[in-house]
């Protein structure tokens, strides 16, 4: 089935909304299949360390944070907090350059990149940051693509997402109050995903949305897609994404329309499976991360 909507996801790795919002995504990918075309564009919402230290953040009121704020949306957190802020521009080069050399791995290095950030001390600002984190994409050349990081087609290609990301002034997404300014140009903030109809036809979600934001942007734009129901074998929806998921993620699909995802069921779910070795566990930032044997 080909694409009738393309997402753009305007999103950033060191984002932790745009990484709590991974369950209500996967309800998309999940749901519409192949009649979503994804695209991301990179936010770089900061290149430096320093970047983050002259705005006053800090680790210790970071990890506070993962815990008060980001951990009950579902996903896991490592709360231990890091040595030093970590700047998210050399890992966004990462991801662009991964699309340039391997576009079909770029979804899961977005989301090894993710992971490191979050359940993980690794510092993903540097080469043997970005090293550790890629190790989890099978068959990925991540020499190839940390060499490609500093080329001129990278770049070029990562200040076109950069450009893209800054046209949010007079948006819906601006109108909300869900757009951002941090340096000079009203920007997307992550995970706005800005929907297009191949009619042509668009509209957006700005900033971290409920599940059912999108439902009704997509209901608008195209009310003849075909709908998946929930998941039900745990297997099946493991085998449906390109990279393993949490707990959450798979609670949330296999969540009833307008229900709120039981991460017991879920989880006793993935444990039987896990029991019959059609599954395994792995132990990520206090959670759980599930992988197809």
């Amino acid at each position: 089935m080909s694409a009738i909507i393309t997402v753009t996801h305007a999103t950033d790795p060191g984002c932790p909304w745009a990484y709590s919002a991974a369950p209500h995504h996967a309800v998309l990918h999940w749901r519409y299949g192949a009649q979503l075309t994804w695209r991301l564009a990179l936010i770089g919402l900061a290149e430096r360390a320093e970047n983050y230290d002259a705005r006053g953040y800090a680790p210790v009121s970071g990890a506070r944070g993962y815990l008060l704020r980001f951990r009950p949306l579902g996903m896991p957190f490592d709360t231990q907090p890091r040595e030093r802020n970590i700047g998210t521009g050399r890992a966004c080069r990462a991801i662009v350059a991964t699309r340039l050399l391997d576009p079909a791995a770029e979804l899961q290095v977005f989301r090894a990149l993710q992971l490191a950030r979050f359940t993980t001390t690794t510092p993903f600002d540097t080469d043997d940051g970005i090293r550790v984190a890629l190790a989890r994409v099978p068959r990925l050349d991540a020499e190839a693509v940390l060499a490609a990081i500093d080329d001129p087609a990278t770049e070029e290609a990562y200040q076109a997402d950069r450009a893209l990301v800054r046209t949010a002034a007079g948006s819906p997404t601006e109108f909300q109050g869900k757009a951002a300014n941090t340096d000079g140009v009203v920007r997307y903030t992550a995970p706005s995903l800005l929907f297009a109809h191949r009619d042509g036809r668009t509209l957006e979600a700005g900033g971290y949305q409920p599940v059912e934001a999108y439902d009704v942007v997509i209901a608008n734009l195209d009310p003849t897609l075909e709908r998946r129901p929930p998941g039900e074998d745990v297997a099946e929806i493991l085998a449906a994404f390109p990279y393993p998921l949490t707990t959450r993620e798979v609670a949330a699909v296999m969540a009833p329309h307008l229900t709120e995802p039981d991460d017991r069921a879920a989880e006793t779910a993935l444990i039987e499976a896990a029991g019959n070795g059609a599954i395994r566990r792995e132990t990520i930032g206090g959670g759980e991360l599930w992988h197809l044997a």
